[in-house]
């Protein structure tokens, strides 16, 4: 008889598989196999004790069978789902539909799919932990309870459609929280005194007649010429010069929430992509010796290196890079994220070996740039630290002191595989109390600047420092506040909405506790206390479910309807239905009764505004249906549609795309200049039969390297030619 080891994707399946003989059986559950209802409330309460009504989708049932049948043939059946808690959750409901006892089953864990990982994880099974399984379970339970108790109270009372969740909602008032604070904004305004001395050397004044001089000291444009016309007058000499060395430490392996953050800002890449190509990459990829998988575990708080792992990083820097990169000492590191706890290791590839330049034969090139950042990082994080030296001169007078600063990189450490970004900024060489030459002074005004708005890497920062959430909640969360029309992405900034405000404002009156963020983290901390058996999770449950429900309760009555829907007489012009006079958080509105299937607004004119104009109709016919083309307005600004919208649905650019004099290398075809949410981009005139893609724009060069179309591009500073394809780099103006 045949062993059966049972993991959640097909594409784990086939990896594990790869290593193992004929006497093992590998299945996939494809997921969650047993679940809450979707269309009911799933949770009998009796007695204080919360009873889940679990359920097998229908979509699982064949699988679910299928398991079933193999494991009454087997003779062993291990659980082999990830190693966090939603994997512990996992092999547990699998245990349950097959109809086995889930404590009596093997459990598997590894942190990294490779041949000797699954064989000693078969030498040494567990079983599974039924505290972290309780974590899951009463995760599960409370973003059920808020889910289906609030959300039908915020559509009854504000808009249809709406939702609120116990870690999205926290997210989405920090979100709100700063847009209220770039409203509220007042700049002030500040003035600089900056000079250059002889040769060239810029500085910055630092303090005037024995008073210190700070970024906002200086507050008017009179004092500043006041003073500049005292400096401009003095003589100077150079009154010290001070040269220091500083170490800039090495970074640490990634983890979740900086893998994100990292690929989002190196890359580009959003959460929800990074973990796609992430889950792949540690999956399984397909090679010459089979399949493997070349990442550890990608959903993971930790910081721990296993000593296999770090000694194969320090035997690779010495050989590759010389005893002068290898530290005395391999490096560790300590997660500083609140309850980390739930994995073993931080992200590193599993073999290093495995080069990013072998693995550019087998990977996608998206799936190559994250490869590339996750073994640089790991391989820097062993290295030794680079060595950089700061330079400062301070130029005096009689009335001020100017400072002028400068560094250079000394050792390049790990910067050897990291690279090194920053331009040396060299001082020359001057000698204390020799004369110095002012060469230029001027005054200039400022202005304070708004805090930034949150991007996607910089929300899961604050998400992770404060507590909220864990590291497979980031990317999804800020995903479903984006699906849910909360939140809009602008130039990679997160934008609330209009009902984003009205929501949260909602929840700060009725249910602060929902969107304060340190009930939220606290409740993560209990939810840790649970998967350590020194909190019952029935009891946790319990103690945030009837204060909750008393407030729904009262809240029904209470909550003000924000709802108008006063038909005005008119039908929407893009789908036909009734218009309405609704009110928002900037007063009445004109939509449609279609909502959310038809989106079509109309924003109703001031006292002395303009009534907004009906859409500009055009000599332009639409190619597909004959009726006139109008001019409309998106998020993207004014655009070509068909009059006979929706029944017709063409539309295309106000201005036709500028065409390039360069050639498709895929098919020939002309190459166009086009613009999307991310920006400008250069793409094939044959799309979607052709599906050719640059981000910068192509010029009529082959690559030296692979012969592939080049395009010309800023790269640290400088022009050059990069081969779109193999991504080699030729400088600009070498011949």
């Amino acid at each position: 008889m045949k062993n059966l080891i049972i993991v959640e994707s097909p594409a784990k399946a086939r990896t594990i598989k790869n290593f193992l003989g004929k006497e093992y059986e590998v299945v996939a559950s494809k997921g969650h196999i047993r679940d809450l209802p979707k269309h009911s409330f799933g949770i009998k309460i009796e007695d204080n004790r919360f009873e889940p009504q679990y359920r097998v989708d229908k979509d699982h049932s064949a699988i679910v069978k299928q398991i079933k049948d193999l494991a009454k043939k087997s003779e062993k059946v291990y659980i082999a789902t990830d190693e966090d808690r939603e994997g512990e959750a996992i092999g547990y409901h699998i245990a349950k539909a097959i109809g086995k006892d889930p404590e009596a089953l093997p459990r598997i864990v590894f942190h990294e799919i490779t041949k000797s990982a699954i064989q000693n994880a078969l030498a040494n099974p567990r079983t599974i932990n039924m505290d972290q399984v309780n974590a899951q379970q009463a995760r599960r339970l409370l973003d059920r309870i808020v889910g289906y108790k609030l959300s039908p109270l915020l559509s009854s009372k504000i808009q249809k459609g709406l939702s609120a969740g116990r870690v999205q909602s926290a997210a989405l008032k920090i979100v709100v929280d700063r847009e209220r604070e770039i409203k509220a904004f007042k700049p002030e305004e500040y003035w600089s005194l900056d000079a250059v001395f002889a040769p060239d050397i810029e500085a910055a004044l630092v303090e005037f007649e024995g008073k210190k001089i700070a970024k906002m000291t200086i507050k008017s444009g009179e004092e500043a010429h006041r003073m500049e016309a005292a400096l401009r007058v003095d003589s100077y000499r150079v009154k010290s010069i001070e040269k220091k060395e500083r170490k800039s430490a090495t970074p640490p392996p990634f983890m979740t929430s900086t893998l994100q953050q990292s690929a989002s800002g190196r890359l580009g890449f959003s959460p929800k992509k990074t973990m796609m190509i992430a889950q792949k990459l540690y999956e399984g990829v397909k090679t010459d010796k089979g399949q493997m998988g070349i990442i550890t575990y990608m959903r993971t708080d930790s910081l721990n290196i296993a000593k296999e792992a770090r000694d194969a990083a320090r035997e690779t820097i010495l050989k590759t890079y010389g005893e002068k990169y290898l530290p005395k000492k391999p490096k560790v590191y300590t997660s500083k994220a609140k309850g980390a706890q739930e994995a073993h290791e931080a992200i590193r590839p599993t073999r290093l070996d495995f080069t990013p330049e072998l693995a550019a034969k087998y990977l996608a090139p998206d799936e190559l740039k994250l490869y590339r950042l996750i073994y640089n990082r790991f391989l820097a994080s062993q290295m030794a630290d680079a060595v950089l030296e700061s330079q400062t001169i301070l130029f005096g007078g009689k009335h001020g002191l100017f400072k002028a600063t400068g560094r250079k990189l000394v050792f390049d450490g790990f910067y050897r595989v990291m690279g090194y970004d920053d331009r040396d900024k060299l001082l020359p060489e001057l000698k204390e109390g020799e004369e110095a030459t002012l060469q230029k002074l001027a005054a200039n005004q400022h202005f304070t600047e708004p805090p930034p708005r949150y991007t996607e890497a910089s929300l899961i920062k604050t998400l992770e420092s404060l507590g909220i959430g864990r590291p497979s909640t980031y990317a999804p969360t800020i995903s479903l506040l984006v699906s849910r029309e909360y939140l809009k992405i602008e130039k990679r900034q997160l934008i609330p909405t209009e009902i984003a405000f009205t929501v949260i404002e909602t929840l700060e009156k009725h249910f602060p506790e929902i969107v304060d963020t340190g009930f939220t983290a606290n409740m993560e901390e209990k939810l840790d206390e649970v998967a350590e058996r020194k909190v019952d999770w029935q009891k946790l449950l319990l103690e945030f479910y009837e204060p909750f429900i008393e407030k729904v309760q009262k809240g029904k009555k209470e909550i003000k309807s924000l709802k108008k829907a006063e038909p005005i007489g008119r039908n929407c012009p893009e789908c036909g239905s009734e218009l309405l006079l609704r009110s928002g958080r900037y007063g009445d509105f004109i939509a449609c009764s279609n909502y959310p299937k038809c989106k079509y607004t109309e924003n109703i004119a001031k006292e002395g505004e303009e009534e907004k104009p009906r859409p500009q109709t055009t000599d332009e016919v639409c190619e597909k249906c004959g009726a006139p083309m109008v001019v409309k307005n998106g998020r993207r600004g004014a655009f070509l549609a068909c009059s006979a919208y929706p029944k017709c649905k063409n539309a295309k650019p106000l201005q036709k795309p500028k065409a390039l004099s360069v050639k498709c290398p895929e098919c020939g075809g002309e190459l166009l200049e086009r613009n999307s949410r991310r920006g400008k981009f250069f793409g094939c005139a044959n799309y979607p039969k052709c599906t050719f893609i640059s981000k910068f724009e192509p010029v009529d060069r082959q690559c030296s390297e692979c012969g592939y179309l080049m395009a010309k591009r800023t790269f640290r500073g400088k022009e050059v030619f990069e081969c779109i394809k193999c991504k080699h780099r030729e400088e600009a103006n070498a011949s």
